[in-house]
């Protein structure tokens, strides 16, 4: 079971790490525009996303067994695009879609649960926010380590899928549970000063 559970967690592992450098090339685009109820306008957006995060995670966990592990990835990244989207929209209501990086987007979407390994990305300083440069390799190597995390979470999510009813209840509130993170996350650093360092990773490095 552990040599399973070891195969399972390395491929996934390599695959999300993929998805997550995939994601995090392009910041999304946003229709949203600066608010001045902005907070409110921001837990709107989080609980539409939520809502259909749970909806993605939820409805791939009721395919039942094997045919279930193939819901695996595409759940995971069916999430993360919904959450890259609030969080660019986010960013829109606060009024900061121009200023907005990807070291932003990997911040927000990874923090609550891997805040150790994003302190080279965006550091708190007092009451504002430190966005600093990022170098191609470091985030290559950076993304690495967040993909084995996920697949180390993941290994619990392919449980699930062989109790498919019960799997699919906690899955899908997981998944608004994780959702709501990221935009706590993104409410408090778009609510913030932020002072760009540098406007985007490098290829050097």
């Amino acid at each position: 079971m552990t040599s399973n559970r070891a195969l399972v967690r390395t491929g996934i592992a390599d695959r999300a790490s993929d998805a997550i450098m995939n994601l995090v090339s392009a910041v999304p685009s946003s229709a949203e525009t600066g608010s001045s109820t902005a907070e409110a306008r921001a837990r709107a957006l989080a609980r539409n996303a939520a809502k259909t995060c749970a909806g993605i995670s939820g409805g791939a966990a009721l395919a039942p067994g094997p045919l279930g592990m193939l819901t695996l990835l595409p759940d995971i990244i069916g999430v993360w695009k919904v959450q890259a989207q609030m969080v660019a929209d986010i960013a829109g209501a606060y009024g900061k879609t121009a200023t907005l990086t990807r070291q932003h987007m990997v911040y927000c979407l990874f923090k609550h649960s891997a805040a150790q390994l994003l302190r080279d990305v965006i550091v708190r300083e007092g009451e504002r926010y430190l966005v600093l440069p990022v170098t191609l390799r470091m985030m290559t190597a950076l993304v690495s380590k967040l993909g084995v995390k996920v697949g180390e979470r993941t290994v619990g999510k392919a449980i699930a899928r062989y109790a498919p009813v019960v799997g699919a209840a906690g899955v899908g509130a997981y998944a608004y549970y994780d959702t709501w993170k990221v935009a706590e996350t993104a409410i408090q650093l778009f609510n913030s000063e932020t002072v760009l360092l540098d406007k985007d990773f490098v290829d050097s490095g």
